[in-house]
């Protein structure tokens, strides 16, 4: 027995998440192939970029110095471009504090005179000097001619499709002879790093896990795998890349500019044994690349392109030297998996917290779980991971429910409140030309003393008898859907009938009513009802016109003090349905609005048309409803 109530509960359970999931489900599908199509990384890459610049702040890199040529190095030399012969005395002067690389980012393709030939001769002489061509498209720059191949690393950087800067290509196949792997190309960080490594006897190997990786001693570099690597997706480098992860720093490297080298300002030891960047660190010189990930203290989400080269040198360094990691990525299996994982984790929620609330609480908590896990996978073991696809399923399936959530209770309150007016109004409506009319009947001629005594006792009675029939109707009326209306005299009406029967019915069992005085003076009555087109008609709308006429005869009847003549018409013409009650009684003696003034009003209102009640002159009094049938509904 308590096998069968377990199962049946695991089979209950299971028709509900059948039922509940779909909607969850196609939500994680549409999200997966968004980032399939590429649709997320604009997301996914400022996700990192935050992540990065959120880390713990890092101390100095001191293995790497730049050297920067900015506008007040400009003014000391009084020329631009630094001529060659200022390069050369630079550079010499830097060899004297006997550094173990030398990169030199800046084109030397053309002369620039005075000191070609010296810079020349220098560049021969010392091949721990890394200068820089381009190689990619558009715009290529060759290297200076007296450099070496092995002297020569490009300086071309990647650009993403928002772009910025967040890769580093390492080595790629010359553009020019693909196929010739003797001629592939290396980057000017790699040249760098390896002429470090080459002064302690450590060569540049083949990855033995990855055939395609750099190794640098038994350490394979962390490279950019496949075409889909973190948030990216279809990516084509062309080569080698890597994942710049960035030195967290205001100031990462040491910077000392070339006035303070040539005149002998800089304290020798920041140099010895230290790789070396000379480069333009000044805008004129547009050398600047686009980096959120990097905190700057002058250039907002900007880098120069002599401090990129220095962050990917220091990437790699760090990593061999430091096992400080470098950026990776789980593959798609993983990732995908990932956000499975997510995307089921909503539903859960949903189906566990039952309370909107409760939802939205855990849901915010899961989000900052899920920052806050892909934050610490980063800083500590450089994996980035899927956070915007997942904060988006989060959002979706997670706030977006609890926001439907809200809008059904919402929708369920006011449903509530709706139904209990209507039911208030409702109930109103029967009693109002019925018992209380009785009521009102009896009080009036009680406080008069006018009629016996036993016919009191009548009138009472006939409104016991009147509240119980009342009663029974709306509790029969309850279970059905109130296609039905019970007028004050007891006559219950089909609401499924045409509206122009229904106005007659009404008007003839309410003039046949005894217990108004002012309908016994009644000589003429006169009654013209038009039919309508009632496609545009509710039941709840044909109920409130038929009320609306009754409630019109009931004043007639009640105060229209020597009414002789009574005519009702319901008329159709140039597009407006006019429905209306005019007698020749004594005129309204009150501009009070009673109950049934109100309700005429905003029966008008849902209508969308207009009422008037007013005294007619000489005598009588005339209480109008008019409509143009489509309009209001």
């Amino acid at each position: 027995m308590m096998q069968r109530r377990i199962w049946n509960r695991i089979r209950e359970e299971f028709k509900l998440w059948f039922r509940a999931a779909p909607p969850g489900m196609l939500v994680l599908i549409a999200v997966m192939l968004m980032r399939m199509a590429g649709g997320m990384q604009s997301l996914e890459w400022m996700f990192l970029d935050t992540m990065l610049r959120l880390r713990p702040k890092e101390p100095v890199d001191e293995r790497v110095v730049i050297v920067g040529i900015d506008a007040k190095d400009i003014e000391f030399v009084k020329q631009y471009p630094i001529p060659d012969g200022k390069i050369a005395e630079l550079l010499t002067k830097l060899q004297t504090y006997k550094p173990r690389a030398i990169g030199l980012d800046l084109f030397k393709n053309v002369p620039v005179e005075p000191g070609s030939e010296q810079l020349a001769k220098l560049l021969r002489e010392n091949t721990n000097i890394i200068g820089i061509e381009k190689i990619l498209p558009p715009g290529e720059v060759p290297p200076h001619k007296s450099l070496s191949p092995q002297q020569v690393g490009f300086a071309d950087l990647l650009n993403d499709e928002d772009s910025k800067n967040r890769r580093y290509l390492l080595y790629t196949p010359n553009p020019k002879n693909p196929q010739n792997p003797e001629e592939d190309k290396n980057s000017l960080a790699l040249r760098l790093v390896a002429q470090y490594f080459s002064t302690e006897g450590t060569d540049l190997e083949t990855g033995k896990n990855d055939l395609d990786a750099l190794m640098i001693d038994s350490k394979e570099l962390p490279r950019i795998t496949t075409k889909n690597f973190g948030g990216y997706i279809n990516v084509d480098d062309g080569g080698l890349s890597i994942l710049m992860n960035f030195r967290n720093s205001y100031a990462p490297f040491r910077v000392v500019s070339l006035r303070d080298i040539l005149n002998g300002k800089v304290n020798p030891e920041w140099l010895r044994s230290r790789i070396i960047l000379v480069g333009n660190r000044n805008t004129s010189a547009g050398d600047i690349f686009y980096t959120p990930a990097v905190p700057t203290l002058k250039l907002k989400g900007q880098i120069y392109g002599v401090d990129y080269h220095a962050h990917a040198v220091s990437e790699i360094l760090s990593y061999v030297i430091n096992n400080r990691p470098m950026l990776n990525s789980w593959g798609d299996i993983g990732e995908y998996l990932w956000i499975v994982i997510w995307g089921f984790l909503p539903i859960a929620l949903g189906r566990l917290t039952q309370s909107v609330w409760s939802n939205l609480f855990i849901v915010g908590i899961a989000s900052i779980c899920l920052f806050g896990y892909g934050y610490v996978m980063l800083w500590l073991w450089g994996t980035w991971i899927p956070i915007a696809p997942n904060l988006l399923i989060l959002a979706v399936n997670g706030v977006g429910l609890s926001a439907f959530a809200f809008y059904q209770h919402d929708k369920f309150l006011k449903r509530q409140i709706e139904e209990r007016q209507n039911t208030i109004q409702y109930t109103f409506d029967v009693i109002h030309n019925g018992p209380l009319q009785t009521l009102a009947y009896g009080l009036r001629h009680m406080r008069a003393k006018d009629i016996p005594y036993e016919q009191l006792i009548w009138q009472f009675e006939k409104l016991n008898q009147e509240i119980r029939e009342i009663s029974e109707f709306l509790k029969l009326e309850a279970l059905g859907e109130k296609e039905v209306l019970r007028l004050g005299s007891g006559l219950i009406l089909d609401l499924k009938r045409p509206l122009h029967d229904l106005l007659y019915e009404v008007y003839s069992s309410t003039l046949e009513r005894n217990d108004f005085e002012y309908f016994e003076t009644l000589k003429v009555k006169i009654r013209n009802f038009d039919p309508i087109d009632e496609k545009y008609l509710s039941r709840k709308q044909k109920r409130s016109i038929c009320l609306f006429l009754e409630e019109a005869l009931c004043n007639v009847g009640k105060h229209a003090q020597g009414v002789k003549r009574v005519q009702a018409s319901g008329t159709y013409s140039a597009s407006h349905y006019k429905l209306w009650v005019k007698d020749n009684g004594s005129g309204i003696k009150s501009n009070l609005e009673n109950k049934g003034t109100k309700y005429s009003k905003l029966l008008a209102k849902q209508l969308g048309g207009d009422f008037r009640r007013e005294s007619l002159s000489p005598r009588g009094t005339i209480c109008e409803l008019s409509w143009i049938p489509m309009k209001g509904f």
